[in-house]
């Protein structure tokens, strides 16, 4: 089938953040007398948006949340987020050229848990927001990962946008089992990148690859193949 898009995951793949919200999520959370250890976040929680771990978290500690303290966990967790990207450069260092290169050759997308706003800070601060069609971010769908609802419509919307048919090959670049088993069932064809999980945990990857620079267009094309 033909190449009609490549849709990225955006923390760990992109921009290297995953530790990043991790402190954002431990700060807000001792706010509530909630703690989260590095490694249990990165065995139980990585895969999921801000309202699924915090949720998920309060739960495995015997609390359940009212709205009102849910919608305040999330806006200090988005601070502190901000507040730690801010001025850093995020960004891995092989993903400006991979991005640009694929950007000449096919349709570029992102799907991702985090918030659009978080998205569009890192990507304007790096000149890199001209280079994507569409961002779905986890406040643009109903359930986000690891529900494949990003990965569906960032595939629907690329295809109207798409001078191939859409029922060609699209390829999600991602870190974690969680986004690759999203982007599986929505019918893509993945990459896991070991940015953050090793090999082992990206075996259902149609492809593993260290990291950004050998994932070109012969590269694709072998995949879709």
């Amino acid at each position: 089938m033909p190449l009609c898009g490549v849709v990225f995951d955006f923390d760990g793949v992109i921009a290297d953040t995953e530790a990043l919200h991790l402190r954002a999520y431990q700060d807000t959370l001792s706010h509530w007398n909630l703690s989260l250890s590095r490694s249990e976040y990165f065995a139980h929680y990585l895969g999921y948006d801000d309202v699924g771990v915090i949720n998920a978290v309060a739960h495995a500690q015997g609390r359940v949340l009212a709205e009102s303290e849910l919608n305040q966990l999330l806006a200090i967790k988005s601070r502190h987020f901000e507040t730690l990207i801010r001025g850093e450069d995020v960004l891995f260092p092989d993903c400006t050229e991979c991005i640009r290169r694929l950007s000449t050759q096919t349709k570029l997308a992102i799907a991702s848990g985090a918030l659009h706003h978080e998205i569009s800070q890192i990507l304007n601060a790096n000149e890199l927001q001209k280079y994507f069609e569409i961002i779905v971010a986890a406040d643009h769908v109903d359930h986000p990962k690891p529900a494949p609802d990003g990965y569906l419509q960032a595939v629907a919307q690329l295809g109207r946008r798409a001078t191939t048919p859409p029922a060609g090959c699209y390829v999600a670049i991602e870190d974690s089992r969680w986004g690759l088993e999203a982007a599986r069932a929505a019918g893509l064809k993945t990459i896991g990148i070991t940015n953050t999980y090793p090999a082992s945990s990206l075996s259902i990857a149609d492809a593993i690859v260290k990291n950004l620079d050998t994932v070109d267009q012969d590269f694709l094309n072998r995949l879709c193949s």
